[in-house]
């Protein structure tokens, strides 16, 4: 596998505190930071300014609700017409732009993002890579710190070999997520119930386009799952109850967002190795 990471600070971090435990809060941020400025050179990344500030907008409600307040949260949006959406260490959230294209109102977007915020918060990277060291299996990094199987364009992106063994989020960390996500989205006044429209928008992607929502069925679980156990668990919060009732569904800057998206050449279908 290519050498993902061109400084010393990485291989650094990861002799100073993976050996037997997962690290530490410092450790984990270095690692992601690192990986983050090299998938800033490595993905299709938009950067029209037209874009990424109405992307910026649509997504700070939730970031003013993060628990995590002292990391420098930032979104990103992938050109992939994948429907799928990651997160690494430091608050470094990745939306493909599949996802926001297909979505059908802001809060299924902010539902997605909420998900990802929720990953970070917890620290389940931190587990993995904790979890991996002290079984010795030799994951590659990249799969620890997204928890997960890449998609092919993040393969593609960062030369990563497809044949390796695979860490993968586990059902009690997606069910976390989620709820922090139910969590997030009423804290912001967001109608929460955009979590499981979000799962119904990919379980019927799952028949009309499977290729597109290929690489996230592959490492998360079924969404009549988690369209289920998100409808419990809204239902079962008094506070998220009301904001599905009386929370927002739409935004400008999304609806502003969308359209400039599509205006886009469509996004490539590879994305070429570096």
């Amino acid at each position: 596998m290519r050498r993902l990471f061109r400084s010393g600070g990485v291989a650094a971090v990861l002799g100073l505190g993976l050996a037997a435990c997962a690290p530490t809060v410092q450790q984990e941020v270095a690692i992601g930071n690192d990986y983050a400025a090299q998938l800033q050179h490595q993905l299709p990344l938009i950067d029209d300014a037209s874009i990424t500030d109405v992307f910026q907008t649509s997504v700070a409600p939730l970031k003013r609700v993060a628990q995590r307040q002292d990391l420098a949260w930032d979104f990103h949006i992938v050109n992939s017409d994948q429907v799928n959406a990651f997160a690494v260490p430091g608050g470094h959230v990745y939306v493909f732009r599949g996802l926001i294209e297909r979505a059908h109102h802001w809060d299924e977007l902010a539902g997605a993002v909420a998900h990802e915020i929720g990953h970070v918060d917890l620290r389940h990277s931190a587990k993995q890579m904790g979890q991996a060291s002290a079984a010795n299996t030799g994951l590659g990094l990249a799969y620890l710190l997204l928890g997960r199987q890449p998609s092919q364009v993040e393969q593609a992106g960062l030369g990563l070999a497809g044949n390796l063994v695979f860490a993968k989020f586990s059902r009690d960390d997606e069910r976390q997520a989620d709820s922090m996500a139910i969590l997030y989205t009423t804290k912001a006044s967001i109608d929460p119930t955009g979590i499981t429209r979000m799962f119904e928008i990919l379980q019927d992607l799952q028949q009309s386009e499977p290729g597109k929502v290929e690489q996230w069925f592959a490492s998360h679980p079924a969404p009549s799952e988690r369209i289920a156990n998100t409808e419990r668990m809204i239902q079962s919060n008094p506070s998220a109850r009301t904001v599905a009732r009386t929370g927002r569904t739409d935004l400008a800057a999304f609806e502003t967002l969308q359209r400039r998206l599509r205006a886009l050449p469509p996004a490539p279908k590879e994305v070429p190795s570096q």
